[in-house]
């Protein structure tokens, strides 16, 4: 009978157990939380490149580098200022600026007329550093010339002068100057044309100019225009532009003018004009044809009809005639009966242009020339010794 209480209470037990064991959550073992590494940033090695030598791209760049640094130290800012007047007469200083060149090892400086037109006082600035109060020692308008001199210690070397006549168009160029104040600044271009005619200052004529397609600015005017071989062939003047900007089309003073003008700016203060003085009036073929029916006997149909004679002057004491009756052609009133210019020392003369620039370029003061003339119909030329243009004119 305990044996089976035993047996029972065993049972029971067991029973028990198991539906403890059934009610009871089942225990997992959790899965391992994955462990991340992180790769190492690799490290970037720079490139090692072989420092390229500082060389020149072609023979061009190279001559262009050794003009800058030959003609550049001796290229100058000028700074003029005068002196205007208000609508009260309040005075009211102004400042222009332009460019030069140190022309000699005494201190002269070129530059434009119109530069320093009118100043009441220039200054020079190095481009090594210094500023310089300048003299004008003389100027030129008709030519648009003008030379400063600075006294200053230890001047850079001047640049060498070139010749025009050598000049050919499709040279390559380089102009120095201090547009809109930018010291120092090089442009590089080419001879477009040779032989220009631009307007001097004061209204004449300036032959042998060059025109180049290098940047020319405000404040370029002055300044050299150079060869690669490092020569001043120009000095640089005007440009043609709507916006008073380069627009590729600028102008310089051919250094053969300077070779003229400025030793005599230097000596005497101004340049002395080979002059005639006679007052023309330039025809054509349609000119021609009116004076023809006006009653004169005109052959040719171009030249220069002679209207009046500076008494005392070169053309009077060649016994060039002037005018001497006026009749009305159209509304105006012409002095007939004169002589016809038609050429100087055998080169065709069609205008007051083509007169003027031939003088200038091609004779100097004291020079005799021969001038082809059409009197009463018939060609003649007579001997002119040129003298000085007198200054009021």
């Amino acid at each position: 009978m305990h044996k089976d209480r035993v047996a029972f209470t065993l049972a029971v037990v067991v029973l028990a157990v198991t539906a403890l064991a059934c009610s009871l959550p089942a225990v997992t073992t959790p899965a391992p939380t994955p462990t991340y590494t992180v790769p190492p940033t690799p490290t970037v090695t720079p490139l090692q490149m072989t420092p390229l030598p500082m060389e020149p791209a072609n023979a061009l760049e190279a001559q262009v580098e050794a003009v800058y640094d030959q003609a550049g130290p001796a290229v100058v800012n000028i700074t003029s200022r005068i002196i205007t007047y208000d609508f009260f007469m309040e005075p009211i200083p102004q400042e222009g600026t332009g460019s030069g060149f140190i022309y000699d090892n005494e201190g002269h400086i070129v530059t434009n007329y119109h530069v320093v037109a009118e100043a009441e006082s220039v200054s020079v600035a190095l481009a090594a550093g210094g500023v310089y109060t300048a003299t004008i020692v003389g100027a030129d308008p008709s030519n648009d010339l003008a030379v400063l001199r600075i006294e200053a210690e230890s001047l850079p070397a001047p640049i060498p002068l070139g010749d025009s006549d050598q000049l050919r168009v499709g040279q390559f160029v380089v102009a120095l100057g201090n547009p809109f104040g930018l010291e120092r600044t090089l442009t590089v271009g080419v001879i477009s044309a040779l032989g220009r005619v631009i307007q001097s200052p004061d209204g004449r004529f300036i032959g042998e100019a060059i025109q180049t397609d290098a940047a020319i600015n405000p404040g370029n005017s002055g300044g050299p225009l150079l060869d690669l071989e490092g020569r001043v062939i120009g000095v640089n003047a005007q440009i043609v532009s709507p916006s008073q900007a380069s627009a590729g089309i600028g102008f310089a003073i051919s250094v053969n003018t300077v070779h003229r003008v400025a030793p005599q700016l230097i000596a005497k203060g101004h340049y002395p004009h080979p002059w005639l003085g006679v007052s023309v009036l330039p025809f054509e073929a349609e000119g021609a044809q009116l004076l023809r029916e006006a009653g004169m006997d005109v052959p040719v149909d171009e030249g220069l009809l002679v209207a009046e004679v500076v008494p005392g002057s070169p053309a009077a004491e060649a016994g060039i005639r002037g005018g001497d009756q006026v009749v009305r052609i159209g509304n105006t009133q012409i002095p007939l009966g004169g002589d016809i210019i038609t050429a100087i020392n055998g080169k065709p003369i069609a205008n007051f242009q083509e007169l003027t620039v031939y003088l200038e370029s091609e004779t100097q003061v004291g020079d005799t020339v021969e001038a082809t003339l059409i009197r009463d119909g018939q060609e003649m030329t007579v001997q002119v010794t040129l003298a000085e243009r007198p200054g009021q004119l």
